[in-house]
């Protein structure tokens, strides 16, 4: 992706001037000099400031990313107080059951304030509990991001998204356990989010909230930020599974959308970030594949590339450090 830099262009004229006599000849010569000076520098001021281009949307954002964090990122720090993740159950109209969502709070939580709402999808095979493990450290990262004033407080939601009325858990990589990872779309908008909402002090808007994802939950959460960019002005991806748009030769991957529909016609993201890595042998080229796409269709977005991780909470927790670093800012 092409980042236009910006290029301030500054002229400033200075002129040291000295009155030898009381002539009037002299004062009228200075005053020219004053004039000429005071026009050619409002002529600078005003060149400058129409060659300076304004930096707009996600351009602001790239000097952020980078391909693994700073030592000591994920780790506990003494004396800091970090939150730990509560499990609520809530009934999934989608799913038709009761269903599971690992919730984390800021470290001073409180009903007077509105916090914005982060929502991070896991992959294939797992459930809510897979980015509350001790190995994603997501409480660290993100309370030592907030402790450094690089993250903002946020509500973070974990949800199972496996929404299946037949199925209650994911028994195989076919289509039909594929469609029900895609069906998470209508238990999130219709249950879950109303759910966040009505038990937590929510700043609501798309500015205030966020989705992000791992694997089948990176392609799921480009499906919704795609479909529902009224709602999410964050999008993320960390090694999206393919069948976003259709697979050639895969009956498992039909498509969730035709390629030319991978867009944002009216609301654009505030920021939409894919990351992947060069060393993920199980999405291999798909989220290439995803950039190329977006890029056809005129979109903008920010681009996380890593060189030796792999798929899993490697890739993962780089693109969280990176990610918590870009949202609601």
């Amino acid at each position: 992706m092409k980042i236009l830099k910006c290029i301030c262009l500054s002229a400033a004229v200075m002129f040291a001037l000295s009155s030898c006599s009381n002539t009037a000849q002299s004062s009228d010569v200075s005053s020219v000099l004053q004039t000429s000076t005071t026009t050619q520098q409002t002529e600078s001021s005003q060149q400058t400031e129409t060659t300076q281009p304004e930096v707009s949307g996600m351009e602001k954002f790239e000097d952020i990313i980078v391909e693994m964090p700073p030592e000591g990122y994920d780790e506990a720090r003494e004396g800091v107080t970090y939150p730990e993740f509560h499990k609520f159950t809530y009934f999934s109209q989608t799913a038709g059951r009761d269903t599971n969502v690992n919730i984390l709070l800021p470290a001073d939580y409180s009903e007077d304030k509105e916090y914005p709402v982060l929502y991070i999808l896991h992959g294939f095979w797992d459930n809510e509990d897979w980015m509350a493990r001790s190995t994603v450290a997501l409480s660290q990262i993100i309370t030592n991001l907030q402790q450094d004033a690089e993250a903002e407080e946020m509500i973070v939601v974990l949800p199972y998204i496996f929404c299946s009325k037949d199925m209650q858990y994911c028994t195989g990589m076919d289509l039909a356990n594929s469609l029900a990872y895609d069906n998470f779309i209508n238990d999130l908008t219709t249950d879950l989010m109303p759910l966040i909402e009505e038990k937590f002090s929510v700043a609501k808007g798309r500015e205030n909230t966020a989705i992000t994802g791992f694997s089948m939950g990176g392609r799921e959460s480009l499906f919704i930020g795609i479909e529902h960019p009224e709602l999410f002005g964050y999008i993320g991806a960390v090694c999206p599974a393919p069948g976003l748009v259709p697979v050639s030769g895969s009956a498992m991957h039909p498509g969730q959308i035709q390629p030319e529909d991978m867009k944002f016609p009216d609301e654009k993201p505030l920021a939409l970030l894919i990351s992947s890595s060069k060393s993920d042998g199980t999405v291999g080229s798909f989220p290439d594949s995803y950039r190329e796409i977006f890029t056809q269709n005129g979109e903008e977005f920010l681009s996380h590339v890593m060189q030796s991780t792999g798929h899993d909470h490697t890739s993962v927790k780089p693109h969280l450090y990176n990610f918590l670093r870009i949202i609601f800012k």
